[in-house]
């Protein structure tokens, strides 16, 4: 039983080093970044369908619904001073991707509020969440 589980975990692992897939021209590039090390910002969804690989989005041009896992901690105060993970997901919906360009999401959760937002490659706002956020604890 111990040679499987062991043979499962080394696969996973193996999918996280994996590189990435080369950028194909005909479409937009999507990354992924956190304002605050040590969260975990992953893509999740596109137009409703789960993704194989969260490290990024590549999406045709057009309109597109963008769905990004984001994990953070909690202090929640009191007699606890042990944090607590929460994960949400955020949604974001644009409607001009353009074939070749590259974008970057960006998640942040001030005062323990999550959002995110979509830049282009001239660092100019696009998109961003519109208070479309699912938390679990």
């Amino acid at each position: 039983m111990r040679q499987p589980m062991m043979l499962l975990a080394i696969s996973t692992l193996g999918a996280c080093a994996s590189p990435l897939p080369p950028v194909d021209s005909k479409q937009a590039w999507i990354d992924l970044y956190t304002v605050t090390p040590g969260k975990v910002l992953m893509a999740d969804r596109l137009d409703g369908q789960r993704l194989n690989d969260g490290r990024f989005f590549q999406v045709t041009p057009g309109k597109h619904e963008l769905v990004v896992r984001f994990d953070f901690e909690v202090y929640s105060g009191g007699f606890s001073t042990d944090p607590t993970e929460r994960t949400c997901y955020l949604k974001i919906r644009y409607d001009d991707f353009q074939a070749g360009q590259r974008y970057r999401i960006e998640a942040r959760a001030p005062a323990m509020q999550p959002s995110a937002y979509l830049y282009d490659a001239q660092r100019k706002l696009v998109a961003e969440e519109q208070n479309d956020i699912f938390c679990i604890p």
